[in-house]
Protein backbone atom coordinates (compact mmCIF):
# COMPACT_ATOMS: atom_id res chain seq x y z
CA UNK A 1 0.00 0.00 0.00
CA UNK A 2 1.49 3.10 -1.01
CA UNK A 3 0.36 7.08 -0.75
CA UNK A 4 -0.92 6.58 -4.49
CA UNK A 5 -3.60 4.02 -3.27
CA UNK A 6 -4.77 6.22 -0.87
CA UNK A 7 -4.77 9.08 -3.21
CA UNK A 8 -7.11 6.87 -5.62
CA UNK A 9 -9.12 5.99 -2.69
CA UNK A 10 -9.72 9.53 -2.42
CA UNK A 11 -10.88 9.92 -5.98
CA UNK A 12 -13.60 7.44 -5.30
CA UNK A 13 -15.11 8.72 -2.06
CA UNK A 14 -15.39 12.42 -3.51
CA UNK A 15 -18.44 13.30 -3.39
CA UNK A 16 -19.82 10.37 -1.49
CA UNK A 17 -17.71 10.16 2.15
CA UNK A 18 -18.16 13.20 3.87
CA UNK A 19 -14.98 16.21 4.42
CA UNK A 20 -15.11 15.95 8.20
CA UNK A 21 -14.18 18.90 9.92
CA UNK A 22 -11.34 19.69 12.15
CA UNK A 23 -12.11 20.99 15.84
CA UNK A 24 -9.81 23.10 17.89
CA UNK A 25 -10.53 24.02 21.68
CA UNK A 26 -8.52 26.18 23.50
CA UNK A 27 -10.18 24.88 27.18
CA UNK A 28 -8.77 21.18 25.85
CA UNK A 29 -5.53 22.78 24.45
CA UNK A 30 -4.69 24.33 28.42
CA UNK A 31 -5.51 21.15 29.93
CA UNK A 32 -3.72 19.07 27.63
CA UNK A 33 -0.60 21.34 27.59
CA UNK A 34 -0.39 21.25 23.62
CA UNK A 35 -2.64 22.26 20.15
CA UNK A 36 -5.06 19.69 19.90
CA UNK A 37 -6.52 19.49 16.28
CA UNK A 38 -9.68 17.02 16.25
CA UNK A 39 -10.43 15.09 12.81
CA UNK A 40 -14.15 14.19 13.54
CA UNK A 41 -14.91 11.63 11.54
CA UNK A 42 -17.96 10.72 14.36
CA UNK A 43 -19.58 13.26 11.72
CA UNK A 44 -18.44 10.99 9.00
CA UNK A 45 -21.49 9.18 6.92
CA UNK A 46 -22.30 5.85 9.20
CA UNK A 47 -21.01 7.33 12.25
CA UNK A 48 -17.19 6.65 11.92
CA UNK A 49 -14.02 6.49 9.68
CA UNK A 50 -15.42 2.89 8.52
CA UNK A 51 -17.03 3.83 6.06
CA UNK A 52 -14.46 5.31 4.40
CA UNK A 53 -12.54 2.03 3.81
CA UNK A 54 -15.66 0.02 2.96
CA UNK A 55 -16.64 2.02 -0.08
CA UNK A 56 -13.50 1.82 -1.21
CA UNK A 57 -13.13 -1.77 -1.25
CA UNK A 58 -16.77 -2.30 -2.44
CA UNK A 59 -16.48 0.09 -5.15
CA UNK A 60 -13.73 -1.87 -6.89
CA UNK A 61 -15.70 -5.38 -6.83
CA UNK A 62 -15.92 -6.51 -10.05
CA UNK A 63 -19.61 -6.93 -11.60
CA UNK A 64 -19.64 -10.93 -11.24
CA UNK A 65 -18.39 -9.93 -7.50
CA UNK A 66 -21.30 -7.47 -6.58
CA UNK A 67 -23.87 -10.06 -8.17
CA UNK A 68 -22.74 -12.24 -5.21
CA UNK A 69 -22.80 -9.91 -2.40
CA UNK A 70 -20.87 -9.55 0.19
CA UNK A 71 -20.53 -10.41 4.13
CA UNK A 72 -18.76 -8.50 6.66
CA UNK A 73 -18.12 -9.32 10.24
CA UNK A 74 -17.78 -6.05 12.79
CA UNK A 75 -18.58 -5.38 16.33
CA UNK A 76 -20.36 -1.98 14.81
CA UNK A 77 -19.21 0.57 12.97
CA UNK A 78 -17.44 -1.93 10.15
CA UNK A 79 -20.66 -3.46 10.08
CA UNK A 80 -22.06 0.10 9.64
CA UNK A 81 -20.10 1.00 6.98
CA UNK A 82 -20.13 -2.16 4.49
CA UNK A 83 -24.02 -2.20 5.04
CA UNK A 84 -24.47 1.71 3.90
CA UNK A 85 -21.65 1.43 0.95
CA UNK A 86 -23.85 -2.00 -0.57
CA UNK A 87 -27.04 0.31 -0.30
CA UNK A 88 -25.34 2.98 -2.28
CA UNK A 89 -23.93 0.44 -4.42
CA UNK A 90 -26.69 -1.88 -4.73
CA UNK A 91 -25.33 -4.66 -3.34
CA UNK A 92 -26.76 -7.45 -1.24
CA UNK A 93 -24.67 -7.25 2.33
CA UNK A 94 -24.55 -9.63 5.63
CA UNK A 95 -23.17 -8.94 8.51
CA UNK A 96 -21.93 -11.20 11.80
CA UNK A 97 -22.38 -9.15 14.50
CA UNK A 98 -22.20 -9.84 18.57
CA UNK A 99 -25.69 -9.71 20.19
CA UNK A 100 -24.24 -7.87 22.88
CA UNK A 101 -23.05 -5.15 20.50
CA UNK A 102 -24.73 -1.59 20.67
CA UNK A 103 -28.21 -1.57 20.55
CA UNK A 104 -27.83 1.65 18.30
CA UNK A 105 -25.32 -0.18 15.87
CA UNK A 106 -27.36 -3.09 15.56
CA UNK A 107 -30.37 -1.36 14.41
CA UNK A 108 -28.52 1.05 12.29
CA UNK A 109 -27.29 -2.13 10.12
CA UNK A 110 -30.00 -3.49 9.21
CA UNK A 111 -31.82 -0.05 8.67
CA UNK A 112 -29.34 0.16 6.09
CA UNK A 113 -30.46 -2.75 4.15
CA UNK A 114 -28.15 -5.08 5.72
CA UNK A 115 -28.97 -8.77 7.04
CA UNK A 116 -27.30 -9.36 9.97
CA UNK A 117 -26.23 -12.40 11.76
CA UNK A 118 -25.73 -12.33 15.64
CA UNK A 119 -23.12 -14.54 17.60
CA UNK A 120 -22.61 -14.92 21.06
CA UNK A 121 -19.04 -13.54 21.44
CA UNK A 122 -17.85 -15.38 24.52
CA UNK A 123 -18.87 -19.23 22.59
CA UNK A 124 -18.53 -18.18 19.08
CA UNK A 125 -16.37 -17.46 16.43
CA UNK A 126 -17.15 -14.32 14.35
CA UNK A 127 -14.37 -14.95 11.23
CA UNK A 128 -15.58 -18.83 11.59
CA UNK A 129 -19.14 -17.97 11.08
CA UNK A 130 -18.23 -15.30 7.86
CA UNK A 131 -16.47 -18.03 6.30
CA UNK A 132 -18.80 -20.64 6.21
CA UNK A 133 -21.25 -17.80 4.91
CA UNK A 134 -19.08 -16.91 2.35
CA UNK A 135 -18.46 -20.64 1.82
CA UNK A 136 -21.90 -21.32 1.23
CA UNK A 137 -22.84 -18.69 -0.47
CA UNK A 138 -20.48 -17.57 -2.48
CA UNK A 139 -20.63 -13.74 -0.76
CA UNK A 140 -17.12 -11.74 -1.19
CA UNK A 141 -15.41 -11.81 2.24
CA UNK A 142 -14.67 -8.01 3.66
CA UNK A 143 -12.86 -8.00 6.54
CA UNK A 144 -12.67 -5.35 8.97
CA UNK A 145 -9.10 -4.35 8.47
CA UNK A 146 -7.08 -6.57 6.97
CA UNK A 147 -7.18 -5.88 3.64
CA UNK A 148 -5.35 -3.08 1.62
CA UNK A 149 -7.68 -1.07 0.20
CA UNK A 150 -9.78 -1.27 3.47
CA UNK A 151 -6.44 0.73 4.82
CA UNK A 152 -6.00 2.99 1.99
CA UNK A 153 -10.05 4.17 2.30
CA UNK A 154 -9.28 4.81 6.26
CA UNK A 155 -6.10 6.80 5.47
CA UNK A 156 -8.00 9.62 3.66
CA UNK A 157 -9.09 10.48 7.12
CA UNK A 158 -5.68 11.40 7.70
CA UNK A 159 -5.08 12.57 3.96
CA UNK A 160 -7.52 15.50 4.63
CA UNK A 161 -6.36 16.36 8.23
CA UNK A 162 -2.94 16.70 6.69
CA UNK A 163 -4.32 19.01 3.78
CA UNK A 164 -6.02 21.53 6.37
CA UNK A 165 -3.29 20.98 9.29
CA UNK A 166 0.39 20.35 7.19
CA UNK A 167 2.20 21.41 10.12
CA UNK A 168 1.34 18.45 12.92
CA UNK A 169 4.27 17.21 15.18
CA UNK A 170 2.60 14.35 16.85
CA UNK A 171 -0.25 12.03 15.43
CA UNK A 172 -2.68 10.04 17.60
CA UNK A 173 -5.04 7.49 16.29
CA UNK A 174 -7.53 4.99 17.89
CA UNK A 175 -6.01 1.28 17.76
CA UNK A 176 -7.99 -1.73 16.59
CA UNK A 177 -6.94 -3.95 14.53
CA UNK A 178 -5.03 -1.44 12.75
CA UNK A 179 -6.61 -0.85 9.47
CA UNK A 180 -7.02 3.35 10.34
CA UNK A 181 -3.55 3.65 12.06
CA UNK A 182 -1.70 2.02 8.72
CA UNK A 183 -3.69 4.10 6.05
CA UNK A 184 -3.06 7.06 8.71
CA UNK A 185 1.14 6.08 8.75
CA UNK A 186 1.35 5.83 5.65
CA UNK A 187 0.07 9.42 4.94
CA UNK A 188 2.04 10.80 7.61
CA UNK A 189 5.25 9.27 6.49
CA UNK A 190 4.59 10.71 3.26
CA UNK A 191 3.34 14.19 4.50
CA UNK A 192 5.73 14.61 7.65
CA UNK A 193 8.08 12.12 7.67
CA UNK A 194 9.53 13.68 11.16
CA UNK A 195 6.23 13.47 12.75
CA UNK A 196 5.68 10.98 15.68
CA UNK A 197 3.09 8.57 15.18
CA UNK A 198 0.93 7.18 18.10
CA UNK A 199 -1.78 4.27 18.16
CA UNK A 200 -3.74 4.33 21.35
CA UNK A 201 -5.98 1.51 22.54
CA UNK A 202 -7.34 0.69 26.26
CA UNK A 203 -5.46 -0.94 28.54
CA UNK A 204 -7.35 -3.36 29.10
CA UNK A 205 -6.87 -4.57 25.18
CA UNK A 206 -3.19 -3.70 24.90
CA UNK A 207 -2.05 -6.75 22.27
CA UNK A 208 -0.54 -4.12 20.07
CA UNK A 209 1.54 -2.89 23.00
CA UNK A 210 2.83 -5.68 23.80
CA UNK A 211 3.17 -7.28 19.84
CA UNK A 212 5.67 -3.78 19.68
CA UNK A 213 7.60 -4.81 23.19
CA UNK A 214 8.41 -7.94 21.62
CA UNK A 215 8.40 -7.34 18.21
CA UNK A 216 6.27 -10.13 16.63
CA UNK A 217 2.62 -10.15 16.90
CA UNK A 218 0.84 -10.99 20.39
CA UNK A 219 -2.44 -12.33 20.95
CA UNK A 220 -4.43 -12.02 23.95
CA UNK A 221 -7.80 -13.02 25.65
CA UNK A 222 -10.85 -11.16 24.19
CA UNK A 223 -10.41 -7.39 26.21
CA UNK A 224 -13.14 -6.14 28.53
CA UNK A 225 -13.55 -2.79 27.94
CA UNK A 226 -16.33 0.38 27.08
CA UNK A 227 -14.15 1.01 23.59
CA UNK A 228 -16.29 -1.89 22.05
CA UNK A 229 -14.65 -1.13 18.76
CA UNK A 230 -10.77 -1.30 19.69
CA UNK A 231 -11.35 -5.05 21.56
CA UNK A 232 -9.16 -6.68 18.96
CA UNK A 233 -6.91 -9.76 20.10
CA UNK A 234 -3.97 -9.50 18.52
CA UNK A 235 -2.92 -7.25 15.14
CA UNK A 236 -3.83 -7.74 12.31
CA UNK A 237 -1.83 -10.27 9.35
CA UNK A 238 -1.06 -7.78 7.46
CA UNK A 239 -1.73 -4.29 9.47
CA UNK A 240 0.98 -5.05 11.54
CA UNK A 241 4.34 -4.91 9.55
CA UNK A 242 3.19 -1.30 8.09
CA UNK A 243 1.69 0.00 11.88
CA UNK A 244 5.62 -1.74 13.16
CA UNK A 245 7.05 0.13 10.64
CA UNK A 246 5.85 3.27 10.45
CA UNK A 247 4.46 4.45 13.77
CA UNK A 248 6.49 5.40 16.59
CA UNK A 249 4.95 3.68 19.33
CA UNK A 250 1.70 2.41 21.51
CA UNK A 251 0.02 4.30 23.99
CA UNK A 252 -2.57 2.93 26.17
CA UNK A 253 -5.62 4.57 27.96
CA UNK A 254 -7.82 3.38 31.12
CA UNK A 255 -11.55 3.11 30.42
CA UNK A 256 -12.10 5.71 33.05
CA UNK A 257 -9.53 8.14 31.03
CA UNK A 258 -11.77 6.94 28.17
CA UNK A 259 -14.89 8.27 30.34
CA UNK A 260 -13.33 11.76 31.24
CA UNK A 261 -11.96 12.60 27.44
CA UNK A 262 -15.78 11.75 26.31
CA UNK A 263 -17.28 14.03 28.96
CA UNK A 264 -14.02 16.53 28.44
CA UNK A 265 -14.91 16.46 24.21
CA UNK A 266 -18.70 17.71 25.14
CA UNK A 267 -18.26 20.06 27.02
CA UNK A 268 -15.52 22.10 25.45
CA UNK A 269 -16.10 20.85 21.49
CA UNK A 270 -19.84 19.90 21.57
CA UNK A 271 -18.52 16.23 20.41
CA UNK A 272 -20.60 13.45 21.22
CA UNK A 273 -17.83 10.58 20.90
CA UNK A 274 -17.99 7.07 21.23
CA UNK A 275 -15.84 5.40 23.80
CA UNK A 276 -13.29 3.92 20.82
CA UNK A 277 -13.56 7.38 18.98
CA UNK A 278 -12.15 9.03 22.41
CA UNK A 279 -9.19 7.41 22.94
CA UNK A 280 -6.76 9.84 20.50
CA UNK A 281 -8.11 12.45 23.28
CA UNK A 282 -8.06 10.78 26.16
CA UNK A 283 -4.22 9.84 25.63
CA UNK A 284 -3.74 13.84 25.04
CA UNK A 285 -6.07 14.77 28.22
CA UNK A 286 -4.22 12.28 30.66
CA UNK A 287 -0.98 13.50 29.45
CA UNK A 288 0.59 10.61 28.04
CA UNK A 289 2.26 12.27 25.26
CA UNK A 290 6.27 12.55 25.79
CA UNK A 291 5.70 16.39 24.70
CA UNK A 292 4.70 19.73 25.54
CA UNK A 293 3.58 22.89 23.49
CA UNK A 294 3.24 20.47 20.21
CA UNK A 295 0.77 20.55 17.39
CA UNK A 296 -1.32 17.36 17.87
CA UNK A 297 -3.82 15.81 15.25
CA UNK A 298 -6.08 13.07 16.22
CA UNK A 299 -8.78 11.28 14.95
CA UNK A 300 -11.78 10.91 16.67
CA UNK A 301 -12.85 7.88 14.68
CA UNK A 302 -16.86 7.45 15.65
CA UNK A 303 -19.36 8.79 17.38
CA UNK A 304 -22.21 5.52 17.15
CA UNK A 305 -23.26 5.57 21.03
CA UNK A 306 -26.73 5.88 22.05
CA UNK A 307 -27.81 8.65 24.19
CA UNK A 308 -28.74 6.69 27.29
CA UNK A 309 -25.12 4.82 27.25
CA UNK A 310 -23.89 8.09 26.37
CA UNK A 311 -25.13 9.66 29.46
CA UNK A 312 -24.48 7.08 31.73
CA UNK A 313 -20.69 7.00 30.83
CA UNK A 314 -20.18 10.90 30.78
CA UNK A 315 -22.00 10.99 33.85
CA UNK A 316 -19.91 8.46 35.62
CA UNK A 317 -16.60 10.18 34.70
CA UNK A 318 -14.02 11.73 36.66
CA UNK A 319 -11.75 14.78 36.08
CA UNK A 320 -9.22 14.83 33.63
CA UNK A 321 -5.75 15.07 35.23
CA UNK A 322 -3.13 16.59 33.34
Amino acid sequence: MTIDDVRAAALRLQGVAQRTPVVHSDVLDLRAGNALFIKCENSQRGGAFKFRGAYNRLAQLSADEGRRGVVAFSSGNHAQGVALAAKLLGIDATIVMPADAPATKLRATRDYGATVITYDRQTQNREAIAHEISARTHAILIPPFDDYRIMAGQGTAALELFEEIPDLDVLLVPLGGGGLLAGSSVVARHERPELVIYGVEPAAGNDWQISFERGERQAIADPETIADGLRSASPGELTWPIVHNLANGVLTVSDDEIRAAMRAAFDHAALILEPSGSVGLAAALAAKLPVRGKRVGIIASGGNVDNDNFQRLVRTAGPVHS
